[in-house]
């Protein structure tokens, strides 16, 4: 259950861009980026900085001899700005010199002259200008203005969640080749070695085949790599083809702080109706989402928080509209939950304000409303294999959370200035891209003759653990160990027109996708078995033992391997995996998107000190739907690590922007995310026993994002401990809930409102 790759991390022989050796002519690259948010630019000096010793060029987009685009979804973002910045931190120029150092010299020599415009930082003024990234995109289930008169209870309210910086360990960075024939080969720190292939050949007019992207490994993606990367991959490669000579780029902390996008900050307008009984019947909700200055992934992410809109609950009557608004901010992006958190916080604070109106916990609506097995979403698609009930039935009983609540109710009678707070977080989350050509995958696998095995895949290893679970996969498969297996990194050359390491899917798409492969070598070796024990009979594989009706017969797995090699048998295979079953039809609004669903449920409790604002999160326990996991070491890492990045956006995570577009917040001391001392007292996430997925690799399910979505319990956990102190405040549900907001909270003038 170890995983091979953490070895060569303690031991820092794990190479990334940084660490590669570059050839004795290799050039470097710095940008030179806007300072403001919006603006016309009237002129761009650029003499002192090549007069700057040591520097080679600087290129605009006047020497882009492609398209100055990089659009993915929509054509609307360019490579380098032309004649208009629209947010701070978009790149102007691209100074190419001897060294890192003389590159950013030079960069701070190059003069500009902006007119300035008004910059827009708010989703909703953008919309009040009609500012739009896409039209309205509109989910509807049953019929809402019909229900409301049923409803004994209506709440109305608005949520606001915030920005969060992905903050990988290892900055965006790229290194591109000139290689021969007017062909590059570009190393980048990405997510998507196809998007960066069709990027770059997009800018430099060169076609995908004399283009070649590799990526070994990432020091952490989140998704901020998915689409991002592309761009810097494209002024390396633009670079490289330019000067003919190879080409880093590595961002600074700094830099990469205030050019690339994060999280997409959401305002959410939420109606909700119960019956008497505390039943949903009707929901109505508006997404405004913060697109920033250009598309990058926002559709996508927009379609995923009205997915994501209802949780794991069954609401009969459902319109959600969703807004994406083009604003003066970087272009925000993918980031793990690709926009379903922001559409869970938003239903599970009408909820928390339903309770608050009832005079019930916020547990018994939840409860009440949990998906059953056939309840419909409001896309179409039916719960299958649901555990919502089951995982919120198996958390009561493993937690005993009867007696936490009996004991925080006493902690809370026999304490003035602290109180503790409690609360529930049931998960449901869809696997696959929403986007249904994107759900395929290829792998290559060879057998060498000496018995060592080679697989390429897509999947880009990031630190999730996917190159030890794809081992795992052809170790069982062959019956061989594991230290006989490498896998190669993922290079558009071996294995091309890619999807993303992304949407929680590569060990399912790239497993399936490898699994197919190895049966089909297995199947070849197993006949040239049966052959030379001449034998009608299938002879078997176990632990590199070939045995025969489970006898053993004296050959190996590397006798087998040489003897397929002389009778010249092709021990090479590429296989394709499509998802089956899915679809979606984006002018209905109806279908079968995702493959199948994770479940869970979290269970968060929450010490407050009431004078000064701050907390402590006593513990974090979630029993979690994971199939059978094919890891389940590395898949708990992934779980824990997934509940603490959503503690971070819930509660610390503060993005803040002055009034023109520069990010404040540029640095590790103006940002804070959880550390150690910050982490739950315990964190316990337990996976659901009796738990398999016939659609996933090996029963298993995807890991990487579902958790995530525990942590905004922890919010709900802190509202419940400020309600214990003063039981008349009414709350904004607005995240993150800093130290600074719940001083707001705990001390406004105000009785009956609290603004966060």
């Amino acid at each position: 259950m170890e995983n091979i790759d953490l070895l060569y991390h303690a031991r820092g022989e794990s190479k990334f861009i940084d660490d590669l050796r570059l050839p004795s002519d290799a050039l470097y690259a710095a940008i030179f980026y806007s300072s403001t948010g919006h603006g016309r630019i009237l002129s761009l000096d650029l003499r002192d900085a090549l007069l700057m010793p040591g520097v080679k060029a600087i290129l605009t987009s006047k020497d882009i001899p492609g398209e100055n685009q990089i659009g993915g979804v929509i054509a609307d973002e360019t490579l380098l700005a032309e004649d208009e910045v629209h947010y701070a931190g978009q790149p102007i120029a691209l100074v190419v010199a001897e060294s890192p150092e003389c590159a950013r010299k030079a960069v701070k020599k190059i003069k500009v002259l902006f007119d300035e415009l008004p910059v827009v930082l708010d989703p909703r003024e953008a919309f009040r200008k009609g500012s739009f990234i896409i039209p309205p995109r509109i989910f509807s289930m049953g019929n809402t203005s019909l229900a409301w008169d049923n409803c004994l209870v209506i709440v109305e309210g608005r949520a606001e969640t915030g920005a969060q910086e992905h903050l990988y360990l290892e900055t965006q960075g790229s290194v591109a080749y000139p290689t021969d024939s007017g062909s590059l080969k570009v190393t980048s720190s990405t997510q998507a070695p196809t998007a960066v292939q069709r990027a770059v050949s997009r800018v430099t007019g060169l076609p995908m085949n004399k283009i070649e992207v590799e990526a070994s490994r990432l020091g952490g993606g989140f998704g901020g790599k998915e689409d991002q990367a592309n761009s810097f991959a494209a002024m390396a490669a633009l670079s490289a083809l330019k000067l003919n000579r190879p080409v880093k780029l590595v961002l600074s902390r700094q830099e990469d702080l205030r050019i690339t996008g994060k999280r997409h900050p959401y305002s959410s307008d939420f109606k909700l109706g119960l019956d008497s009984e505390g039943r949903i019947l009707a929901y109505e909700v508006t997404f405004y989402q913060n697109a920033g200055a250009s598309a990058d992934l926002s559709p996508a992410i927009l379609d995923r928080t009205l997915f994501h809109c209802t949780n794991s609950y069954f609401v009969p009557n459902v319109k959600a509209t969703a807004y994406s608004l083009r604003t003066n901010l970087p272009p925000m992006t993918a980031f793990r939950g690709f926009g379903a958190p922001q559409g869970m916080f938003a239903i599970e604070s009408a909820i928390f304000k339903a309770a608050e109106k009832m005079g019930v916990e916020p547990s018994y609506l939840q409860e009440k409303n949990l998906l059953k097995e056939g309840d419909a979403f409001p896309y179409g698609q039916s719960a299958e294999g649901c555990r919502a009930k089951e995982s919120w039935l198996a958390a009561l009983e493993t937690f005993e959370t009867g007696e936490i609540k009996n004991r925080i109710e006493k902690f809370n009678r026999e304490n003035q200035f602290f109180k503790k707070g409690f609360a529930f977080m049931p998960i449901c989350f869809g696997i696959s891209f929403t986007n249904a050509s994107m759900n395929q995958a290829g792998a290559l696998v060879h057998i060498y003759s000496d018995g060592s095995i080679g697989i390429s895949t897509a999947a880009v290893e990031m630190g999730q653990g996917v190159n030890m679970k794809l081992r795992q996969i052809a170790s069982a498969i062959f019956q061989v160990s594991l230290d006989k297996i490498k896998i190669e990194p993922a290079n558009t050359t071996r294995v091309a027109n890619t999807s993303p390491t992304a949407a929680s899917a590569a060990a399912d798409l790239n497993g399936k996708a490898l699994e197919k492969a190895c049966n089909e070598l297995l199947e070849r070796l197993l006949n040239a078995a049966a052959l030379k024990l001449k034998t009608e009979d299938k002879p078997v594989i176990i632990n590199e033992e070939i045995l025969l009706k489970e006898e053993k017969t004296g050959l190996k797995w590397e006798d087998l391997v040489k003897m397929a090699f002389d009778e010249r048998m092709d021990l090479t295979s590429h296989a394709h995996h499509i998802t089956p079953g899915i679809y979606f039809d984006k002018l209905l609004n109806q279908g079968r998107p995702f493959n199948y669903h994770v479940y869970g449920t979290g269970v968060v409790e929450v010490t407050l000190d009431c004078l000064r604002g701050t907390y402590t999160v006593d513990s974090l326990k979630a029993i979690h739907d994971s199939g059978k996991p094919l890891n389940p070491l590395i898949d708990r890492g992934q779980a824990e690590g997934a509940a603490i990045q959503g503690l971070g956006w819930l509660t610390m995570e503060e993005i803040a922007y002055a009034s023109k577009g520069p990010l404040l917040s540029d640095s590790l001391s103006a940002y804070k995310v959880p550390d150690v001392y910050f982490s739950p007292g315990e964190l316990d996430i337990r996976f659901l026993k009796a738990s398999d997925n016939p659609r996933g690799i090996f029963n298993s399910k995807a890991i990487g994002e579902p958790p995530f979505m525990y942590a905004i319990g922890v919010f709900f956990a802190l509202y419940n401990a400020i309600k214990e102190f003063r039981p008349e405040v009414r709350m904004d549900f607005t995240a993150p809930l800093t130290n600074e907001r719940l001083l707001l909270a705990l001390y406004s003038k105000e009785k009956n409102t609290v603004t966060a």
